[in-house]
């Protein structure tokens, strides 16, 4: 059997080689993930690739579109990042944001130099040429959103300038005959209000796509893909009561059927009642061939004494991986191994691109050992969450699976800060449980990102009628975010954090005091651990 790899296109259940596609070439940009997603609501494919990709990606993802996006860079610096040759010679439509504009410019013979005034925020350009098709049906006066310290002094030959603004002589620019477009500002942002506007006229009236990628056609794509990769072979998926690895397997399900054996692993560090809701689901109610196995106990043992994060993720990983092996070498002609990564694993783990810094081990990517005896089966591989979700809804999976929040491979164990034992598992679980069901019962679930409750080292002295106590002090964490690279503290009413605290501190013994964590992401991380 072939090791745990890294796989192509053909492999993964990605995009076949005639589904149109828009690449986003990524010079660092913070908004380049920003910009795929905007492309990809249009319901167009978008995929985001570096400098150094060569230019057999034309014909391998079928590319009608490029996009060059911004980045920290001058392009005038010695270590500035240069756009591919093939970029101008493939006859492509080329759009460039930002440092995109401006390696454009600097490429094809016109000059950038720093900015007296540099321009950050929103400002407001007005168009000096009516009839370019990139601001087709659009106002004279537009509000954007800047952030550049150059600017483009002289366009190359056979550009015109299309707006200005106050502090940009050149805030657009283009070459309608080549079909290049420049922005100085930054479309993908939501301070730009006509932004995606602008992104769908580059699109659809200059590259002509036709806007087609779609759940059904994605599953169309990717169960022909996987009936074609997989053969005759079994597929083995560690299934989780997660979005991400029940949208994995149904979509491998679709595609061979009984070929999928899904493993269960209760590590015992689960959510309140996933265990019984995976079972009544897909044993019960789908009738998938799923084999239980509950090691909670070994997942204890390993973490005794344990108060590292990462130590923690681990050892759990490695058990996981023992145990996950222990019972597929029981599954005849089992070759394949599916998981649930998403394009954001991919990205935050540092396998797509460079120059990232590990932040945690994840738990999709890159914690596999060399010697794992499968090929990895990664259908989900660069799809978003909302699109999964989209995904699991047209393959039939229920609200309360398609709508799970995330979370963490290692479990509760990363939401308990020092050592992880059996009893302060069962009093998160019960914790998490009560603001589970006030967040769902204040419609506000589908909102948030995620919402979880954090149960600290740290003991607090409290008064319960006329005794004292001291107990756990247990955080309260509610971020709202599009993709997990970034996220927000959520405004949770305070009559909501009120009821919450009320709720755990009453109901849920060895907590006395709850509190709710308001740093975003950056500087912090969703997860504590």
């Amino acid at each position: 059997m072939a090791k745990a790899k890294s796989t192509t296109s053909e492999q993964t259940g990605e995009p076949s080689k005639q589904r149109e596609t828009i690449v986003v070439v990524d010079f660092g940009s913070q908004y380049s993930m920003l910009i795929a997603r905007r492309i990809r609501e249009l319901n167009i494919y978008c995929e985001i690739i570096p400098p150094q990709t060569d230019s057999n990606i034309l014909q391998e993802k079928h590319v009608l579109g490029i996009i060059l996006s911004g980045g920290p860079f001058s392009v005038y610096e010695d270590n500035a990042p240069n756009v591919p040759e093939w970029v101008f010679e493939s006859g492509l439509p080329v759009l460039g944001i930002c440092y995109g504009m401006q390696i454009m410019a600097e490429k094809l013979g016109g000059t950038v130099i720093p900015e007296n005034i540099r321009e950050y925020g929103s400002a407001k350009i007005k168009q000096t040429e009516q009839t370019s098709l990139l601001f087709s049906d659009l106002s004279e006066a537009l509000d954007v959103w800047m952030s550049h310290g150059d600017r483009i002094s002289e366009t190359p030959d056979g550009f015109q300038i299309l707006a200005n603004s106050d502090n940009s002589p050149i805030a657009a620019m283009a070459d309608p005959d080549r079909n290049y477009y420049g922005l100085q500002f930054h479309p993908e942002v939501v301070h730009t209000p006509s932004g995606k506007k602008i992104l769908s006229n580059f699109a659809k009236n200059i590259c002509k796509l036709s806007c087609d990628w779609t759940p059904a056609s994605f599953i169309e794509t990717s169960t022909s893909e996987i009936r074609t990769r997989v053969g005759t072979a079994s597929v083995i998926c560690g299934l989780s009561g997660g979005v991400d690895s029940a949208v994995a397997a149904a979509l491998v399900h679709q595609a061979i059927g009984e070929n999928l054996t899904c493993i269960f692993v209760d590590t015992g560090l689960l959510r309140a009642n996933e265990a019984e809701e995976v079972i009544e689901l897909f044993v019960k109610q789908k009738n998938w061939d799923i084999h239980v196995v509950d090691a909670s106990e070994r997942f204890f043992d390993q973490l005794k004494g344990i108060t590292d994060p990462e130590i923690k993720r681990v050892r759990i990983g490695n058990l996981f991986v023992k145990v996950f092996e222990e019972n597929a070498k029981n599954i005849e002609n089992a070759d394949f191994l599916c998981q649930g990564t998403l394009y954001p694993d991919v990205i935050e783990s540092a396998l797509h691109g460079s120059g990232s810094a590990k932040i945690k081990t994840h738990h999709n990517v890159g914690g596999l050992p060399e010697n794992m005896a499968f090929e990895l089966l990664e259908p989900l591989r660069l799809l978003f969450k909302d699109e999964v979700r989209n995904i699991g809804t047209e393959l039939g999976l229920p609200d309360n699976i398609v709508w799970r929040q995330p979370f963490p491979g290692p479990g509760l164990a990363v939401r308990i800060i020092g050592e992880v034992t059996q009893e302060k598992v069962l009093i998160l679980q019960a914790a998490d449980l009560i603001l589970d069901e006030e967040i769902k019962n204040a419609n506000l679930y589908r909102d948030l990102w995620q919402s979880f409750a954090v149960l600290t080292d740290t003991k607090t002295v409290g008064v319960m009628g006329d005794f004292r106590t001291y107990g756990y002090a247990l955080a309260i964490r509610a971020v709202t975010s599009e993709d997990a690279m970034t996220a927000d503290w959520a405004r949770l009413p305070y009559d909501l954090l009120a009821r919450i605290s009320n709720r755990i501190v009453n109901e849920v013994e060895g907590i006395n005091r709850v509190s709710y964590d308001i740093t975003s992401k950056p500087p912090g991380t969703i997860e504590w651990e």
